[in-house]
């Protein structure tokens, strides 16, 4: 393929990605400490790989071994201070201080394998080693999690962790009876709905083989494969290079749990392109970082946070959530879609020429590398349980590799897959660590019904404004937060207010969840927009703003799926589900013309009004409202031709 303008070098990525995202600011070690950190993070593979296929250890071990892993290789690996990340402390590299941080982590995370009797038969009667042991577990949760998944998060943990003692002097509904000191390490680490709670649970089972599984997809090349194929696929068509970034970005989110390195990844080949095109930066960034942050709500794998949704809500399988997620996720690309191609036909814009595209037969020699994840979909759908089908989908990765040279793992590169995924995993377990403190003291002092029942106060008990409250809170506990965490955090604070008011739980959940990612590119802290400016040289605000106009969909979507669950596919048929599809799409199509302010010719104010309202009616699921938007809408479409031929005309 030719030269599509500049595209971001490999160092200059991840200069982008240590500035935006935490999860990347790791130390470079070699020598002695370089190979401890290297058989640390292959042996957590290893344990990980060990537990899935003979099964895993009781709660307690499990997630406390996983936990021990990543406490220890997050303070060898991220420095205290993000200035002191290249900076060498002798021949270790790693100063005193990260390397008994590290020991001290070890040891917290053998307390349970070794004491498991002890504990068990003093049945929540902590001795003063205990006490040590829980308190060093706190603080090194809070610590690790600030170097590897940042302060928004750990200042949250803290906030809840004060709240548990302060109780009795907190105002109004926030008030309670207090924990002691005692109370609240008995509490985090020495049960299983603190530290080790469901979050760090589901971390040290499905979130880290689902990890390893994109590390090898990874060593395949498949994400320039996604970039190959998209451009295949909808480079020459208008505005081209903006499509490709969609496509593009919404496989990548199929193997990505992070808005941020899916910018950066998929960013620095879509970017370049669409502003040689002559999209403007501002436009091009937030192009990429509306479509890399809606990889997070595409089904199969939503950034990890299905999986722990599974076990959030209870009674309910994977399935029926990558189900319900489907058609909003559907309806959020194509939302971007819409927008990019009527921007593209405002300023005139072309697709990419031939000389310009790659070679299509060679594309297409190298589908087989898509065979894992349509093997994953596959497999979670016939009713595997979602670890056998991660084993499975990585065995279906090695052997599709096979096919071609160029492709194929060999030994050395299944070796170095799972020191990546286990890099990967860290910042996951110490995010998921975190929440579980949040979540601990939520279940420890009612919070969550407090501040549910607060916010349906403050709202009149009524419906719509109990969503907006709760909207606000989401995309505020969702700044900054990585999509795992992010969904902890959301679904255990803001989503009981509306599961108050009798929303069925699923549609609540993904209500917070669509508004906690969302989070990402809204501004002031719109992290995956950031990034995208980074990539494109563009204002970040800017593309923050611009990146939340593409995205309009999520800020209606979820709105419309509490409101009728028809579009989650919830109570409804084959034929529901169809004009459901249909209806949708054709007020997503009105709403992006609305937003760009043009159509067949450039749109007045009143037919942008009228063209926006027109698109709720038709994304709302119901007959009326179907009708008359499908009436509407027509009468646009007739007026958009019929203007712009007597505008023909007249010239």
């Amino acid at each position: 393929m030719n030269n599509q303008g500049h595209q971001a070098s490999s160092d200059e990525m991840q200069d982008i990605l240590k500035k935006y995202d935490p999860e990347a600011r790791t130390r470079s070690l070699t020598g002695i400490v370089g190979w401890i950190v290297f058989l640390g993070l292959l042996s957590f593979s290893l344990f990980q790989l060990y537990t899935a296929i003979f099964g895993i250890f009781t709660a307690q071990i499990q997630r406390s071994i996983h936990l021990g892993f990543a406490l220890a290789l997050i303070f060898l690996l991220f420095p205290a201070v993000k200035s002191h990340l290249n900076e060498k402390k002798g021949r270790f590299q790693v100063a005193w201080y990260d390397a008994t941080l590290a020991v001290v982590g070890i040891v917290v995370g053998s307390y349970w394998p070794i004491m498991i009797q002890d504990l068990v038969l003093r049945v929540g009667r902590l001795t003063p080693v205990d006490i040590i042991v829980g308190l060093l577990a706190i603080l090194l949760v809070l610590e690790a999690t600030r170097r590897a998944v940042g302060l928004p998060i750990t200042i949250i943990a803290l906030v809840f962790l004060l709240y548990a003692y302060f109780g009795p002097y907190m105002p109004g509904f926030f008030a309670h009876r207090g924990l002691s000191v005692e109370q609240i390490i008995q509490s985090m680490f020495f049960t299983t709905e603190g530290i080790l709670g469901t979050p760090l649970g589901v971390s040290s089972t499905f979130i880290f083989l689902f990890l390893l599984f994109g590390a090898f997809l990874v060593k395949t090349g498949v994400g320039q494969y996604f970039n190959d194929l998209a451009v295949s696929i909808a480079g020459k068509l208008t505005g081209g290079p903006a499509k490709v970034a969609i496509f593009s970005s919404a496989l990548q989110g199929t193997i990505s749990g992070s808005s941020v390195a899916n910018v950066v990844t998929s960013g620095s080949f879509t970017i370049p392109m669409m502003k040689k095109l002559g999209y403007r930066k501002e436009f091009a960034g937030g192009v990429e970082a509306a479509a890399s942050t809606g990889g997070q709500l595409m089904p199969p794998i939503m950034g990890a946070a299905a999986f722990l949704m599974v076990e959030f809500i209870g009674g309910i399988s994977y399935w029926d959530i990558a189900k319900a997620a489907a058609i909003p996720a559907l309806l959020y690309f194509t939302g971007i879609w819409i927008m990019t191609h009527f921007e593209a036909k405002r300023i005139g814009l072309r697709g990419l020429t031939d000389e310009e595209m790659p070679d299509r037969k060679e594309v297409l020699k190298k589908i087989y590398l898509l065979l894992p994840i349509v093997a994953v979909i596959v497999l979670l759908m016939s009713g595997m349980s979602v670890t056998k089908a991660a084993l499975w989908s990585i065995v279906v990765t090695v052997l599709a590799s096979a096919v071609r040279k160029e492709t194929r793992i060999g030994i050395k590169d299944a070796i170095h897959a799972l020191v990546d995924g286990a890099r990967t995993a860290l910042a996951v377990a110490a995010a998921t660590a975190a929440a579980g403190i949040i979540v601990g003291v939520v279940t420890k002092t009612g919070l969550g019904l407090k501040l549910a029942n607060g916010l349906v106060d403050l709202s009149g008990g009524l419906l719509i404004p109990t969503l907006f409250f709760t909207m606000i809170a989401a995309i505020i506990l969702g700044m900054g937060s990585p999509t795992t965490a992010n969904y902890v955090i959301t679904s255990t604070i803001a989503a009981p207010a509306i599961i108050l008011l009798g929303v069925p739980d699923l549609s609540a959940h993904l209500f917070v969840f669509y508004f906690g990612i969302v989070a990402d590119i809204t501004p002031p802290v719109a992290l995956a927009a950031f990034a995208a400016a980074g990539v494109s040289g563009g204002e970040p605000i800017r593309t923050g703003v611009q990146s939340a106009k593409l995205a309009i969909a999520a800020f209606i979507i979820p709105y419309i799926f509490v409101l009728s669950p028809e579009l989650l596919m919830i109570d409804t048929d084959l034929l529901g589900i169809t004009w459901v599809l249909i209806t949708s799409v054709t007020g997503m199509i009105a709403i992006g013309t609305s937003m760009v302010g043009y159509w067949g010719r450039k749109m007045n104010a009143f037919e942008r009004v009228l063209a926006f309202f027109t698109g709720l009616m038709l994304i709302y699921p119901e007959g009326i409202t179907d009708t008359v938007g499908l009436i509407i809408f027509a009468a646009l479409v007739v007026s958009q031709y019929f203007f712009k031929r007597e505008n023909v005309k007249a010239a």
